[in-house]
This record gives C-alpha cells, sequence and structure tokens, in this order.
C-alpha cells in the first residue's frame, strides 16, 4: 500500500530552477520534473551541485514558488518539497498546466 499523502502524476514536465549552489554560486538550469504532486516532485538532469535542505524556485510555465530538496542522488535527481504556503506548480486539475493524457500513481 502507497503511504504517500497525495496523489502524483507519472509524467516528465520542463521545469526551470534556480538557486544558490553549494560554493555559493547563483546558478540557473532547465530541468525535467517527473512524479509530481502539487506540493512535490522529483527533478532529473540537475547539473548544480547543491544539498539537502537547500531551496530552490521551481517555475513551470507561468507557475513559480519555493522547494526545499529533501534528498539528492549521485546521478542528478533531487527530490523537492514546496515550502508551506506556496502556490502549486504542477497543478493536479487536468487543463490547468498539465497534460490531458496521464497515468495515476501512488493514489494512497
Amino acid at each position: 500500500m502507497d503511504r504517500r499523502k497525495e496523489r502524483r502524476l507519472n509524467l516528465e514536465l520542463p521545469v526551470r530552477i534556480w538557486g544558490v549552489d553549494r560554493m555559493a554560486r547563483p546558478f540557473a538550469e532547465m530541468v525535467r520534473a517527473r512524479n509530481v504532486s502539487d506540493h512535490g516532485a522529483i527533478l532529473i538532469g540537475m547539473r548544480a551541485k547543491v544539498q539537502t535542505g537547500e531551496v530552490l524556485d521551481v517555475q513551470h510555465g507561468a507557475a513559480r514558488a519555493q522547494f526545499r530538496i529533501v534528498w539528492m542522488s549521485l546521478s542528478g535527481e533531487a527530490g523537492i518539497q514546496a515550502l508551506a504556503m506556496e502556490p502549486p506548480v504542477f497543478s493536479m486539475n487536468i487543463g490547468i498546466g498539465l497534460p490531458k493524457v496521464f497515468e495515476m500513481v501512488g493514489t494512497g
């Protein structure tokens, strides 16, 4: 049984991210977000060297919010979670920023 609090969409979306790397240098990148929910996602293809706990700005279309990095992999993936009171970047309402064809995962 899936223990997630939110439903997630198993798709990949292009997103723009920016922040400060672990050497205190600003960066901006285009990456992909997958396994998205209203309050989190997995970022794929990050080149910047960042640490868990750091805050990133994430933009998908016109929607933008701040997220905290909760885990990092050596392959350039990062799990992110929206900061409290931030608006959803990946709206779970079909027709608002997401493709109409998708597969639901983690509905638990």
